[in-house]
């Protein structure tokens, strides 16, 4: 099997960093109680060099946050794109973005929903148990239109369905009880500085000081 995926095609090599994130900046990252987090977003209807640089954008803040996947929305653009770079259970590497992602509705048999660790880069530094299915197939387009189809398994899974939920306007705090949810919240008051200490070293350590289009 092929060690990474790219758009859902396999590539015999790719870079660490995906080569988006070369021309990129970095943006500030919304937080949970942000009003732009908390509502369906825009389909996108324009497809041009402003969408290409906003991909660009979220690429490197992602890395920067050292997250697996970026919603528009935690860019603060109330846009349905995510962006993602991340590892199935097989270890098996996943980059790519999609543009008005649907993830299909689970079929009749096979998918089993786990209850594993979620974190999310817009409530810094806390980790929780969510249950999602472990298989999720996600519909859009990519930047330039074109009909894109990803399939995930395992951690890809969650990725793509806590991703696609950002765009729904949803994150992964409303699918917890109120016991847990400030469970979370409270991890995130304890851990944010570290967090955002973290991210503005990943900063320096770039070179990016002078890429920034908002704080980390």
């Amino acid at each position: 099997m092929p060690s990474v995926f790219v758009q859902g095609r396999p590539v015999d090599a790719y870079p660490r960093l995906a080569p988006e994130a070369r021309r990129g900046k970095v943006r500030r990252i919304t937080e949970t109680g942000e009003g732009v987090l908390h509502r369906p977003c825009r389909d996108v209807t324009e497809f041009g060099p402003d969408l290409a640089a906003l991909i660009d954008d979220m690429f490197l803040t992602m890395y920067i946050a050292e997250g697996c996947g970026l919603a528009a929305n935690q860019v603060g653009v109330d846009l349905r794109l995510f962006v993602y770079d991340c590892p199935d259970d097989d270890g098996v590497r996943h980059v790519g973005h999609i543009v008005n992602p649907v993830v299909d509705a689970a079929g009749p048999s096979g998918r089993r929903l786990l209850d594993e660790g979620e974190g999310c880069l817009s409530v810094p530094g806390a980790v929780m148990d969510v249950a999602r299915p472990d298989r999720a197939v996600v519909r859009g387009c990519d930047r330039d239109g074109a009909p894109l189809v990803v399939e995930g398994t395992g951690y890809f899974a969650r990725c793509l369905a806590h991703e696609t939920d950002h765009t729904e306007g949803h994150v992964y705090l409303d699918r917890l009880s109120r016991r847990e949810r400030g469970d979370a919240l409270r991890q995130m008051a304890d851990r944010r500085d570290e967090v955002f200490a973290r991210r503005a070293a990943n900063v320096e350590a770039l070179g990016l000081a002078g890429r920034e289009a908002g704080n980390p």
